[in-house]
């Protein structure tokens, strides 16, 4: 088992770019195929380096669900034990992780403006810089 120094020392995704961005894009009904294409060990490790990323929490969450406790605690220790107890929780406790897109907040934009200004006339504006004129002391 690595210690925590050595194991962001000698991170590495455990499987191609091209298969984790597949993994990412999926939906939850694609997903566990792409998954199960990878050996269990792989899995293990690969569940253990989407969890180093707070980006790919759901992702990891995913994976591990598909590992036993003991292919994760082999490679991650105690953080291998904490994400097989997470990926187990029950659904009901955690959202679903349908892609990286599916545990965003919704924006909402305002309909109104923010603050209304009347126009401005002329003569409100003429009466401006002559009052700014007013103001200005030269000395010398």
């Amino acid at each position: 088992m690595w210690s925590s120094r050595e194991a962001f020392e000698n991170d590495f995704c455990p499987v191609q770019d091209d298969l984790l961005g597949a993994m990412y894009r999926a939906n939850e009904n694609g997903l566990p195929q792409l998954v199960e294409s990878v050996s269990s060990d792989v899995r293990a490790m690969l569940a253990l380096f989407c969890y180093r990323r707070s980006h790919l929490h759901s992702l990891a969450l995913s994976i591990a669900a598909s590992c036993d406790e003991r292919e994760l605690i082999q490679p991650g220790g105690r953080v291998g034990s904490t994400l097989y107890a997470l990926a187990h929780e029950t659904t009901a406790a955690r959202p679903a992780a349908t892609s990286s897109y599916g545990n965003r907040k919704a924006i909402t934009l305002s309909t109104k403006p923010l603050t209304t200004f009347s126009p401005v006339t002329d003569d409100e504006l003429d009466e401006d810089i002559e009052t700014a004129g007013n103001r200005v002391h030269v000395t010398a």
